[in-house]
């Protein structure tokens, strides 16, 4: 759910990139994993993706089941896939602790030889500002550590409301003065522009915790968390060419903050040193970027070991009470992976949702308008007993 310099849609727009841009090909590919469910069937999303998908096709247009050989057959966007169903036979690499979740294919990251210019940057980033972080204790003082929890809260709801809810699943619309500067806060995280964090989040639930997904714990939980941010030359080989956001990039806002993006944080550390020295730009930058990273890659590591699953999404998305509390309600991943284009993922009364309070806030004030939730027939098509 996050990229820090993100795996770039047109790779030739930062000259240092050697990525190349891979179109994939109709042909049959075998994944261990479960068909999924392509979310609300009406939602705008869904008509961006028909539209956009790589292939031209709907997510699942084809399901057919062979009790013979245990296999799971789909036609989904335009490719065949055959997905099988546990084979106890095949040998697995372990158990993720305290979980249900068996690693299937773990894979190393940091001991390969085939690092490029753009993972070598977002691994730069992140240990900067893992470095710049343990000079927090050093540089104490209450206003630096008032100034972080005020980021976190605006670059927080800047990733889950803005590049989440609002672009990635079209949950709900906002005038476009503030649409924009709800995600220019989002780029503030420096966890990447919205276009390419967007792209990356939309093929995660295309493919979700299967062999294509761009971050799954199937491939180790470190994998999940992290570490898929410093191997782009797979993730952008497992989901081929980048075309599932064109909504974005028509809009030339958008493409300014591709284009232009790592200039932004820049801007805001030097802002910070001139306000508060180097104490604000320890605890503005440092310990509150490395606190919104991890909290929000828990959401695509933790909510996807550990918790309960309350709907037949066939996927390993579950629920996690804690991952909630840190990320503003996106913690309630099973919810929101039964029902994509809710707005709402504390579904229940007692799960807390911040950023649909915000939400709900902006709809009674009457700045945010067409706000989807789910409906009851759909919640009684996705419960386990149906």
């Amino acid at each position: 759910m996050a990229l820090i310099t993100s795996a770039l849609l047109k790779p030739n727009s930062l000259p240092f990139s050697p990525l190349q841009r891979l179109t994939p090909t109709a042909k049959t590919r075998r994944f261990s994993c479960k068909v999924l469910n392509s979310g609300h069937p009406d939602s705008e999303l869904n008509q961006i993706q028909r539209k956009q998908s790589p292939l031209g096709s709907s997510f699942v247009t084809q399901l057919r089941r062979s009790c013979s050989n245990g296999e799971v057959s789909a036609l989904a966007n335009g490719v065949s896939v055959v997905a099988k169903e546990p084979d106890h036979d095949v040998k697995t690499q372990g158990r993720i602790l305290f979980s249900d979740v068996v690693v299937q294919k773990r894979r190393e990251v940091f001991w390969r030889g085939n690092w490029n210019a753009l993972d070598i940057a977002s691994a730069g980033i992140v240990l900067a500002m893992h470095l710049l972080s343990l000079c927090a204790p050093f540089y104490f003082n209450w206003p630096a550590f008032l100034l972080a929890a005020g980021l976190y809260l605006v670059t927080g709801l800047g990733i889950t409301l803005s590049f989440h809810r609002n672009l990635s699943h079209r949950s709900f619309k906002l005038p476009k003065w503030l649409e924009y500067l709800f995600a220019y806060c989002g780029v503030q995280a420096l966890q990447g522009n919205p276009i390419d964090w967007v792209s990356t989040h939309r093929y995660h639930h295309q493919f979700c915790d299967s062999e294509r997904d761009p971050h799954s714990p199937i491939e180790g939980f470190w994998f999940s968390h992290m570490n898929w941010l410093f191997d782009t030359s797979t993730v952008i080989e497992k989901r081929g060419d980048s075309t599932n956001v064109g909504d974005l990039e028509k809009q030339p806002f958008y493409r300014f903050l591709q284009s232009t993006y790592i200039l932004h944080p820049i801007a805001l550390g030097a802002l910070l040193y001139a306000l508060g020295g180097f104490p604000f730009l320890v605890w503005g930058m440092g310990v509150r970027t490395i606190w919104v990273y991890h909290i929000t890659w828990l959401v695509n590591s933790a909510s996807h070991v550990w918790g309960k699953r309350a709907w037949n999404t066939g996927d390993l998305s579950k629920n996690n009470w804690w991952v909630a509390l840190l990320a503003f309600g996106e913690g309630w991943h099973n919810n929101h992976h039964a029902f994509e284009y809710s707005a709402r993922h504390g579904l229940e009364w007692w799960q807390l949702d911040l950023t649909w309070y915000v939400i709900k806030f902006l709809q009674v004030v009457g700045v945010a308008t067409e706000v989807k939730l789910p409906s009851q027939l759909h919640k009684q098509k996705m419960a386990f007993n149906n």
